[in-house]
């Protein structure tokens, strides 16, 4: 019996996408905790596809004693919970906006036609630490930037309604046996998934086997996945003290911004995750701000028109405002004898370090919390420029990972402790 037999309208790849992408991947039991057991250690990476305007990002001065930049200033109070790079990049990352997709997994030529992508950090993450968790991660954001093992993009929640209402609404009794019912029938298709694939690897070239490893590989992740949510299913969800998102404009941005890192927080809280990937807007809408009044996009492409930079700093200055205010709400949440911050890696960026001239170099970063020594900048040479993944695997290992390798990484970013 074929899968279109079985099911009908209902195929692989259908199926594989809704079942096996949105429950997330596969995750192997690990201690992703402080000394291995008690407060859990975090990671939240936040991208912004756009950017900042440089000149107002990075700070004068370097190590402990620089000097705040106009938009680190909405986060003086946290100067010791962070540190600023610069002079870091993806090695053979091009591509202008294409390096979106790479930001999160260092893959080299996105813009080229034979471009393959590869295992995303957050994902990375999510497969040794998310075992504990109801989700291994959330993909959440106006855009994805997680990516598989194989190279296939996560698919993401643009909304923080929906966000909200997967991590804490169960739903009524119908809907929730509903649910289970879908599982379980998840389950049976796979079956029947398994033996078509065994039937076409009996016949296959090498070429043709190793394009069927893969998607083995994917129909087993898949079947874990279902085999954790049916595990997870007769536990109820839990209990907030907050109201569920509305609904949003889709040119108010940051307010999307806003509602989507305080249902970030309040995932962490419940221990609902331990790794988020929030990606930001690169739309071209003209964003409610007061003295707004050209497309973001377009006011990136500013050219140095002094105008188009008044208004592009605008919404960086919110857009920074409303990132400090989740790294205080996170250092305001007590956690054992610290904090939620400290405990959570919080990663802010962008593939372009110049919008304007497409320029993937130089990227504006921030770590943020996650238990390293912070307050200060560490400067690194902006023509030849140290590799962004080794701030990755400094991340890494700060997480209690056996890592000393990720992606085109040479080593750890020297100064960060």
């Amino acid at each position: 019996m074929t899968l279109d037999k079985a099911y009908g309208k209902l195929n692989r790849r259908d199926f594989l996408r809704g079942a096996g992408v949105a429950l997330m991947l596969p995750l192997l039991e690990s201690r992703g905790t402080v000394g291995g057991f008690g407060v859990p250690k975090r990671m939240v990476a936040v991208n912004f596809p756009l950017g900042f305007h440089g000149p107002n990002f990075f700070p004068e001065g370097t190590g402990r004693d620089y000097e705040l930049s106009d938009y680190l200033k909405p986060a003086a109070a946290l100067r010791n919970d962070f540190t600023i790079v610069s002079g870091t990049s993806h090695p053979d990352v091009d591509g202008g906006h294409a390096a979106e997709k790479s930001f999160l997994t260092a893959a080299p030529h996105p813009g080229s036609r034979s471009f393959k992508n590869s295992i995303s950090l957050d994902q990375f993450v999510a497969r040794r630490l998310g075992g504990s968790t109801r989700y291994a991660s959330l993909t959440i954001g106006d855009h994805g930037m997680s990516w598989s093992a194989n190279g296939v993009a996560v698919p993401h929640e643009s909304s923080p309604s929906a966000v909200f209402a997967k991590l804490f609404l169960s739903g009524t009794p119908k809907e929730v046996a509903a649910q289970k019912v879908h599982l379980q029938d998840g389950r049976s298709i796979l079956d029947v998934v398994l033996e078509d694939a065994n039937r076409m690897a009996a016949k296959a070239g090498k070429l043709d086997r190793e394009k069927l490893d893969q998607y083995f590989t994917a129909v087993r992740e898949t079947e874990k996945n279902l085999i954790k949510a049916e595990k997870w299913h007769g536990t109820p969800k839990p209990k907030v003290d907050a109201p569920q998102p509305g609904q949003f404009d889709s040119a108010d941005i940051v307010g999307r911004l806003r509602a989507h890192f305080e249902v970030v927080r309040l995932a962490l809280m419940t221990d609902s995750t331990r790794v988020v990937a929030l990606g930001g807007n690169g739309g071209s809408q003209v964003l409610p701000i007061q003295g707004v009044s050209l497309g973001y996009h377009e006011l990136t492409h500013h050219g140095k028109n002094p105008e188009m930079i008044q208004q592009l700093e605008l919404i960086d200055r919110e857009t920074m405002k409303v990132w400090a205010d989740f790294l205080t709400s996170l250092k305001e949440t007590t956690e054992g004898e610290s904090n939620v911050l400290a405990n959570t890696q919080v990663l802010l960026g962008s593939n372009l370090g110049n919008a304007s001239g497409h320029l993937t170099t130089n990227l504006p970063i921030i770590l943020a919390g996650g238990g390293f020594k912070h307050g200060q900048h560490l400067a690194f040479d902006k023509i030849n420029n140290a590799p962004l993944p080794n701030l990755f695997v400094s991340m890494l290992q700060g997480l209690g990972l056996d890592v000393d390798k990720f992606a085109s990484s040479t080593g750890t970013l020297t100064g960060l402790e």
